[in-house]
C-alpha cells in the first residue's frame, strides 16, 4: 500500500488541527500496519505533533506495548470496540501524547471468524481526560483496499477527536 494524496490531506489537516491546539498525537495500529502514522510522517513538519506510533500486530504486542489485558482479549477478541478502546487510551499512557487512535481489524483475504468477517475494522479514539470511544466499520474490497480506507476512515474521525474541546 502507498500513502496517497487523500491520506497526505487528511494527514495535512490533522496536523493543522493539533498544532492549533498544541496537541500531540500517537498511534496504536494492527491491521493497518503502521501505515496512519506513515501517513502522518509524510507530512514536513509532522514532528511538531505526531508524538509517537506502536504497530501491535500480535495479541502479546498489544497487552506488553499498550497494556492491553488479555482477558478483554480473552472475553471480545482483537477485532472489538473494547479492544480498541484499550489500545488507544495504551498508546496515551505509554506516550507523551495528547490524542491517540488505534485500529484493529480483519483485512483478509483470510482470517473470518462467525460474526467477524473479513473487512471488519474497529478504530479507538482517546484524548487525555476524557473517556475513549470506538466505531466499527465494514470495509468492503481487496486487503490493501481495506488497509487504505482504514487509514483514511482513522484520519477522518482523528481530525473530529482533536477538534473536540
Amino acid at each position: 500500500m502507498q500513502i496517497g494524496d487523500e491520506h497526505e490531506a487528511l494527514a495535512l489537516e490533522l496536523g493543522q488541527s493539533l498544532r492549533a491546539r498544541n496537541l500531540r498525537v500517537a498511534t496504536a495500529e494492527s491491521c493497518t500496519g503502521g501505515f496512519i502514522a506513515a501517513a502522518i510522517t509524510s507530512i514536513p513538519g509532522s514532528s511538531d505533533w505526531f508524538e509517537r506510533g506502536f504497530v501491535t500486530y500480535s495479541n502479546a504486542a498489544k497487552c506488553e506495548m499498550l497494556g492491553v489485558a488479555q482477558t478483554l482479549l480473552d472475553t471480545h477478541g482483537a477485532v472489538s470496540e473494547p479492544v480498541a478502546i484499550a489500545m488507544a487510551e495504551g498508546a496515551l499512557a505509554h506516550s507523551e501524547a495528547d490524542v491517540a487512535v488505534s485500529v484493529t481489524g480483519i483485512a483478509g483475504p483470510g482470517g473470518a471468524t462467525p460474526g467477524k468477517p473479513v473487512g471488519m475494522v474497529c478504530f479507538g479514539f482517546a484524548r487525555r481526560g476524557s473517556p475513549g470511544s470506538a466505531i466499527t466499520r465494514q470495509i468492503a474490497g481487496s486487503r490493501a483496499e481495506v488497509r487504505s480506507r482504514s487509514v483514511e476512515i482513522g484520519l477522518r474521525h482523528l481530525i473530529e477527536v482533536a477538534s473536540e474541546g
